[in-house]
């Protein structure tokens, strides 16, 4: 394989997209490709849901509240707020790219964004209703009937189909052309030499045994503290809590790294504030490594090329309640 001078795999393998030739770098993180959509009034569906307060009991929570989709899909809080200022027990990870992980949560006890979208509508400390009165609301607003009956072929509405139009729409939040897919598509000039650097040193200390793919990350679960243990006053106990294994205490989801300038502060309870802390702490109890502060400023150049074109659409209108739509509960 023939290196650069930066030591960087010039080697390309040809793709066709698009009806067009392509190159892409033979290298352990893959381009995001664009989303592609099949139907449309389901996903336009979901996105109004996605911004519907009123799937909380508050009427004032919605998914997009967590995962604020102006903010990289996160809401750049140690860990969120629910319900009556409940603070939450873990950092909320971006909904960008998240179709592309191996299960949803840290721990991994959703299987698919189907099965997600339904867990924080019933969850008290986040928008605290259950999903029978979820149905009520929806239920009794004509717009949605309708919108149901179109997407669905019935106008009952029900938590299934709720979760299923959700999880549609989360998964056209993809972030594709970002500097780093254009280099690895062949475009010598996307990346510096700086960003390169932070690159090659990215692969050579291992960060990329992990942070792989086309998400750089997700499709995996590792101890958070491989050669340091990870001191944290947070108690999330990881995959542990799913499976009721000992050995699986502290494992976590490996976090995308795509748009990682966008979604702090990080870790699972969201102890690191910056990127340069966040390389620091993974470098010595992950990899065992010291960075130095050039080789932490090069990576963290490098990661700042993964931020990728954000989702843009014109924001749902939301179909006004009726008079026998259930009211919120803002206050208890």
């Amino acid at each position: 394989m023939k290196l650069n001078s930066t030591g960087i795999a010039l080697a390309v393998v040809a793709t066709v997209a698009a009806g067009s030739a392509w190159a892409v770098r033979d290298e352990p993180i893959q381009p995001i490709q664009p989303a592609k959509v099949t139907n449309p009034a389901k996903v336009e569906l979901g996105k109004r849901l996605f911004f519907d307060p009123r799937l909380s009991r508050s009427g004032f929570i919605s998914c997009n509240s967590c995962h604020n989709l102006s903010m990289g899909g996160s809401d750049n809080l140690q860990t969120s707020i629910g319900h009556n200022w409940t603070k939450g027990p873990i950092n909320a990870p971006t909904v960008l790219n998240s179709s592309m992980a191996v299960a949803q949560f840290w721990d991994g006890r959703a299987k698919d964004l189907k099965e997600q979208a339904g867990g924080p509508i019933a969850n008290p400390g986040e928008m605290a209703f259950t999903h029978d009165l979820a149905v009520d609301v929806l239920q009794s607003i004509p717009g949605y009937v309708a919108e149901f009956k179109a997407v669905y072929g019935s106008s009952r509405v029900e938590i299934d189909k709720v979760t299923d139009a959700i999880a549609a729409f989360e998964e056209t939040l993809v972030t594709p052309g970002s500097a780093f897919d254009k280099w690895l598509q062949g475009d010598d000039k996307a990346l510096n030499k700086r960003e390169l650097a932070g690159y090659k040193l990215f692969k050579d200390s291992g960060c990329v045994a992990c942070h792989n793919g086309p998400a750089v990350g997700g499709s995996s679960f590792q101890k958070m503290g491989l050669v340091e243990p990870y001191v944290t006053k947070s108690g999330a106990e990881g995959r542990a809590g799913v499976t009721g294994k000992d050995e699986d205490r502290f494992n976590f989801k490996v976090p995308t790294l795509r748009n990682v300038e966008l979604t702090y502060p990080y870790f699972h309870d969201g102890q690191a504030q910056t990127l340069e802390e966040a390389v620091d702490v993974m470098g010595r109890l992950q990899l065992g490594r010291k960075y130095s502060k050039e080789e932490i400023g090069q990576i963290v150049a490098f990661l700042k090329t993964l931020t990728g074109d954000q989702p843009s659409f014109i924001l749902p209108l939301l179909p006004p309640s009726s008079n026998e739509t259930p009211r919120p509960v803002p206050f208890d």
